[in-house]
């Protein structure tokens, strides 16, 4: 999972792959419904880093129904064009796994983010419209002021993906089961990054438009396309 433009130089009516893939939705977990995808998901050995491959269908709904259950955490399944892509853990680290390690400001949010892994050929810049849904999300609709993110030194995929999200990493932190890079993303970070950027026109010929707008209700952004449901599921 890597992120760049290469060297190649955009011309007027390029877009990147990534920003016509279609809606991204979010919606709450229900953790009856959606335990066995996200075991399928958690167990598979792309999603290593997690440390959840050990895990029965019957613990990953306890872990979701706890989650469920949490003052400080919430679970995000993220649709992309209508299917089932990816899922988002929220959580408020002043409360929550970064207690020890990290001066919790007012308005952090810690996150964490699994894309499903491939079943068929890849989709080209599909992990780049997730990343960037996911922080429109928690920007927008979540409010947060700052993303804090704690990934597995090992895993360079991800260290890539949220550099190119305007990550910057503060140090190295041990925490449970890892050595981890933890990062902070501000709303002016993510704005000046790659992913963050407004979108290129998505047309060669003809008027020159824009991907469609993205909506975290109440704020209004750029593409990927993004919304909250309107059922609550918690």
């Amino acid at each position: 999972m890597t992120g760049g433009r290469g060297t190649a130089p955009v011309t007027p009516g390029d877009v990147e792959p990534w920003r016509s893939l279609g809606p991204v939705r979010l919606a709450r977990v229900v953790p009856e419904r959606d335990a066995p995808v996200l075991h399928a998901w958690l167990t598979h050995p792309a999603s290593w880093a997690w440390q959840m491959g050990h895990l029965g269908v019957g613990e990953v709904l306890a872990y979701e129904r706890g989650i469920e259950r949490s003052p400080h955490e919430q679970a995000w399944l993220g649709r992309v064009a209508g299917s089932a892509t990816f899922v988002v853990e929220t959580y408020d680290p002043a409360h929550v796994l970064l207690t020890d390690v990290h001066d919790a400001r007012p308005g952090d949010l810690g996150m964490h983010l699994l894309v499903a892994p491939p079943t068929g050929p890849r989709v080209s810049g599909l992990t780049d419209a997730v990343m960037a849904a996911t922080l429109r999300f928690c920007f927008g609709a979540l409010r947060a002021a700052r993303v804090v993110v704690e990934p597995d030194v090992r895993n360079t995929a991800i260290a890539a993906k949220n550099a190119a999200a305007g990550f910057r990493v503060l140090r190295e932190v041990d925490l449970p089961g890892k050595r981890a890079a933890l990062s902070v993303c501000t709303r002016a970070d993510f704005a000046a990054s790659r992913l963050g950027a407004e979108p290129l026109p998505v047309t060669r010929r003809g008027p020159r438009t824009t991907a469609p707008a993205v909506t975290t209700a109440p704020a209004v952004t750029t593409a990927p396309a993004v919304t909250t449901a309107t059922e609550d599921h918690r």
